[in-house]
């Protein structure tokens, strides 16, 4: 009787455990009853089946991107990492949209991200990303949004790694493009189409990068044709990303020290021929500067063509190196003249004897500057030994230091002053030395210090002229104005 009576408790027992959790699971879903499919999705409802269209017409997928970031630009691998919110809004028109289901005075639930696998789900996906995934802390940042006219909108925070094929012709002062490519993988445009959204792509207008620019508006298109390796048409969307890179960092960096150094090169045009340690320092050390710089750009991976940025540092290894090549030609030119120089006063005869080999009669070259007035000229004569010139009708004045002269004397030789008919004589060598333009008689223009002050206005009219046209041609190359 007892063992009966524990019984009939027990199962009362259980009976009232059971329907108190049977009651609580019902209150739960009552006031969770959104997470519930078969709320809104009618008992046919078959998810992997796209949402019925008007005849002939494909599904519109509309598109919305929000730029929140874009960081991490690396020329390395070209490509760039973004962050983004997504936003895909279609019609599913097979949705029960119960008046419950909405707070008071609102037209849409938005609905926690599991719900999003019970439904039909589009598939786009960037085609030239190296990663996309969506963001996630203790759970995905996605959710769905039901709207009274049987609008879905599913929205996600995503960060995508994208490639990018960039160019570097015209660096430091390039201009990157970088599309992003949309598209659906297995739905044909016959069946799915994709377009922009009312808000396209927008971008963060906070968003400030390190050496770049984003150049805004964004260019969007909507395209399609055929993918081979789909065997089909498919509908795509394509945004380009312009990003303008920066220059000042690079004025300061290269482009004026690079200047400098150039203008410094040119300070040994001042110094004299005799200060060669001191002009050989300043070149070769202008050019080692230079040098350094170059190698010392690492912005920038090596790439197989010249670069704007190669024309330029180039060109002002090139104004060093002419520099140092001048003070060679006029170093050698200043020695070759020295040595000539030595070489006519070791020859210069003072008194030269008349009788030589057997002659009877001598001869005296003419010889520029031997004696006082250095501009005078003289011609060859030939005495006798009387002393008078041979078909002279008089004697010009003795050679200074040649002593008296007498009819017993040997014959010698005197040099005359050539005739005003007599054409003008052979002097120095040209090379060295010019008179054309001298301020007096006698004073002469050296043909080195020539070169170096003529180097003085010559290289810095070049390096003006290489100025006025690298940068234009740059700026039109770049910008195309």
């Amino acid at each position: 009787m007892w063992s009966a009576g524990l019984d009939d408790a027990m199962v009362l027992a259980w009976a009232s455990l059971l329907t108190l959790t049977m009651w609580i699971a019902e209150t739960q879903s009552k006031k969770n009853y959104s997470i519930r499919p078969e709320v809104v999705l009618p008992d046919h409802y078959v998810k992997e089946i796209q949402p019925p269209a008007a005849p002939g017409q494909p599904v519109q997928l509309f598109f919305d991107i929000h730029i929140v970031d874009i960081n991490s630009i690396n020329v390395e691998d070209m490509d760039f990492r973004v962050d983004m919110f997504v936003r895909q809004q279609w019609t599913e028109p097979r949705l029960h949209m119960p008046d419950a289901i909405f707070e008071d005075g609102e037209d849409y639930v938005t609905l926690p991200p599991e719900f999003f696998d019970n439904l039909w789900q589009p598939d786009p996906y960037i085609i030239n990303s190296k990663v996309s995934e969506i963001a996630m802390l203790t759970h995905q940042f996605s959710s769905v949004t039901l709207y009274r006219n049987r609008t879905v909108r599913y929205s996600a925070r995503m960060h995508a790694i994208i490639a990018c094929q960039m160019e570097f012709k015209l660096y430091p002062m390039d201009i990157q493009l970088c599309p992003v490519y949309i598209e659906s993988f297995s739905y044909n445009d016959r069946k799915l189409r994709l377009r922009w959204g009312e808000d396209g792509v927008s971008v963060n207008p906070a968003l400030k990068l390190l050496q770049y620019n984003v150049g805004t508006p964004l260019e969007l298109r909507e395209t399609g044709g055929y993918r081979m390796e789909k065997d089909g048409n498919f509908s795509r969307l394509v945004v380009f990303f312009r990003f303008e890179r920066q220059i000042g960092h690079h004025l300061i960096q290269t482009f004026a020290p690079s200047s400098l150094v150039v203008l410094l090169s040119w300070c040994g045009f001042w110094l004299g021929l005799d200060a060669i340690p001191g002009r050989v320092t300043l070149l070769v050390t202008c050019m080692l500067t230079l040098v350094t710089m170059f190698t010392g750009l690492k912005d920038i991976p090596p790439v197989a063509y010249v670069k704007a940025l190669d024309v330029w540092m180039a060109a002002c290894m090139l104004f060093v190196f002419a520099a140092l090549v001048e003070f060679v030609v006029v170093k050698v030119l200043h020695v070759q003249h020295q040595a000539e120089q030595r070489e006519q006063r070791g020859s210069l005869p003072l008194r030269i004897s008349a009788v030589e080999k057997g002659e009877l009669y001598s001869q005296a070259w003419e010889v520029a500057g031997a004696f006082p007035g250095g501009g005078a000229r003289w011609r060859k004569v030939a005495v006798s030994s009387s002393g008078s010139a041979a078909g002279s009708p008089r004697v010009g004045p003795r050679v200074p230091g040649s002593g008296s002269q007498d009819a017993d004397s040997p014959p010698h030789v005197l040099l005359l002053p050539p005739p005003r008919h007599a054409a003008p004589a052979a002097t120095a060598p040209a090379a060295w030395t010019d008179r054309l333009g001298a301020a007096g008689p006698g004073e002469q223009r050296q043909l080195w210090r020539e070169i170096d002050r003529m180097s003085r206005l010559v290289f810095p009219a070049l390096f003006i002229m290489f100025v006025l046209c690298y940068w234009p041609i740059l700026l039109l190359r770049a910008y195309g104005v």
